[in-house]
């Protein structure tokens, strides 16, 4: 669905606690899901914006949050 809230607490409710802690222990992390916030934000944007920018463009940016969140999902599972 066009402008789908990705961010980390709404994939993963049930790690809430866990994106809390690490957001305020571990830099990288935190770093990380800002990173994620913020391009999840920009692509909702755009999508509901009737994505003003070529398909291979959002195609980059929404594998970019992909592979962020993949990285992410690592650390809260370990």
């Amino acid at each position: 669905m066009l402008g789908e809230n990705h961010s980390l607490v709404h994939e993963f409710p049930e790690m809430k606690d866990k994106i809390a802690e690490l957001a305020k222990t571990d830099d990288g992390f935190a770093t990380d899901m800002k990173t994620y916030d913020n391009l999840d934000k920009e692509i909702r944007k755009l999508e509901l914006k009737d994505s003003p920018i070529d398909d291979s463009s959002m195609q980059l940016l929404k594998h970019e949050r992909s592979v962020l969140k993949d990285s992410l999902h690592i650390r809260l599972s370990a």
